[in-house]
C-alpha cells in the first residue's frame, strides 16, 4: 500500500509540474515561404536552377547529337579515328556529370545558405515571443513530430509577421510586396 500512495504522490507531481509547463510552436517551413526574403530567396534559388538546368539540357542535346553523327559515321571512319572521337565523346560526358554534380552541390551549399541567414534571423524573434508568453518551450512543428497543438499555441502567423516588419525583403515595408496579407 506504502508504495502505491508513494507512485500517487509521484503522479501528482508530475502533473502539478506539467502543468505549470507551457508550450508553442512555429512551422519554419510555412514561415519560409510566408516571409518576404524567403519568398525572394526560394524565387532565385528556383531561377538558378532552372537555368542550370537548361544550360545542362543543352549541353546533354549536344552530346547525343554527337553521338548520334559518331553512330552513323563511325563504319566510314578508321579505328583509330572512331576510337579517338568516341573517347573524346566520353570525356565530354564524364565532364558534363561532373559539372552536373558540382552544381547540384553548389546550389545546396547557396540554399542552406540563404536559408541559415532567415532562420538565424528568425531565432531572436521566436525567443521574444515565449519571453514575452512565457512560454516554457517552443517546438518546431515538423521536425519535433507534432501532431496536434491547439492553433492558439502556433506562434507562426506571429512569427511571420514580425519578422516581415524587421526585414521586408526587396518590396518596400508595408507593400504587398513585402507582406503576404497585402493589408495595409
Amino acid at each position: 500500500m506504502r508504495e502505491r500512495s508513494l507512485l500517487l504522490l509521484m503522479a501528482l507531481g508530475a502533473t502539478s509540474a506539467l502543468a505549470e509547463v507551457k508550450l508553442g510552436y512555429v512551422d519554419l517551413q510555412k514561415a519560409l515561404t510566408e516571409v518576404a526574403e524567403g519568398r525572394e530567396a526560394k524565387a532565385r534559388l528556383k531561377a538558378e536552377v532552372d537555368r542550370n538546368q537548361a544550360d545542362l539540357e543543352r549541353e546533354q542535346n549536344r552530346l547525343r547529337d554527337d553521338k548520334l553523327v559518331l553512330d552513323k559515321q563511325g563504319s566510314m571512319m578508321s579505328e583509330e579515328v572512331r576510337a579517338q572521337r568516341l573517347g573524346e565523346w566520353q570525356r565530354r560526358l564524364l565532364d558534363l556529370s561532373q559539372k552536373a554534380e558540382k552544381r547540384q552541390r553548389e546550389l545546396q551549399d547557396r540554399e542552406r545558405s540563404e536559408l541559415k541567414k532567415i532562420f538565424d534571423r528568425m531565432d531572436p524573434i521566436i525567443t521574444a515571443i515565449a519571453q514575452r508568453e512565457a512560454l516554457t518551450m517552443v517546438l518546431e512543428k515538423t521536425d519535433s513530430g507534432l501532431l496536434y497543438a491547439q492553433p492558439g499555441q502556433d506562434l507562426t502567423p506571429e512569427l511571420v509577421r514580425t519578422y516581415n516588419e524587421r526585414h521586408p525583403g526587396q518590396g518596400k515595408p508595408g507593400s504587398p510586396a513585402a507582406r503576404k496579407d497585402g493589408g495595409p
